[in-house]
């Protein structure tokens, strides 16, 4: 029972901390949003009214900031955050039946998390790794010239370290 009212109060003390170092301009809005991202792994909605409130900015121009950019995100990461490349040079060569299997497995979308919070998944455009196509990450380390057989390997390996049966 405390789980979320002990949450809700430990983010509300944190807000208040990171709102006495800044001042209240819209232009402090990247900055307290990359903090609460760092701090909680997402940035929840009653995080984002205080910080609406506090810069007199909008919810909808908040949630607009945090779909833009990929390092935001509105739900929980999983413990493994994998992302699979959909940019051109690693669609040509795949990428899509990487995608398409990964949410086979897992079963869940681009954008969620599992149920156990172990994995989530999202699509990107780029990582950087043209050369590597295609590539996927997971927790940022990447793995290139992708295969599916890859991909259940990484799967499978991690599985194991948890100690959970294959999905």
């Amino acid at each position: 029972m405390c789980e979320n009212k002990c949450g809700q109060q430990v983010q509300d003390e944190f807000l208040k901390e990171i709102f006495k170092t800044y001042k209240q301009e819209k232009d402090n809005l990247i900055p307290i949003l990359e903090e609460v991202q760092e701090k909680f792994g997402f940035i929840p909605k009653e995080a984002q009214k205080q910080i609406s409130e506090f810069l007199s900015i909008p919810m909808a121009e908040i949630y607009g900031v945090i779909t833009f950019y990929s390092r935001f995100t509105l739900e929980p990461k999983g413990k493994y955050a994998i992302s699979v490349c959909l940019g051109t040079a690693c669609f040509v060569k795949g990428s899509r039946k990487i995608m398409d299997r990964l949410t086979e497995r897992l079963k869940i979308e681009p954008g969620k998390t599992t149920e156990d919070g172990l994995f989530s998944i999202d699509e990107t455009r780029c990582v950087g790794a043209c050369g590597l196509a295609p590539v996927f990450t997971v927790n940022g380390e990447v793995h290139g010239k992708a295969t599916v057989k890859m991909l259940d390997n990484v799967l499978d390996e991690i599985l194991e370290k948890e100690g959970i049966e294959k999905k």
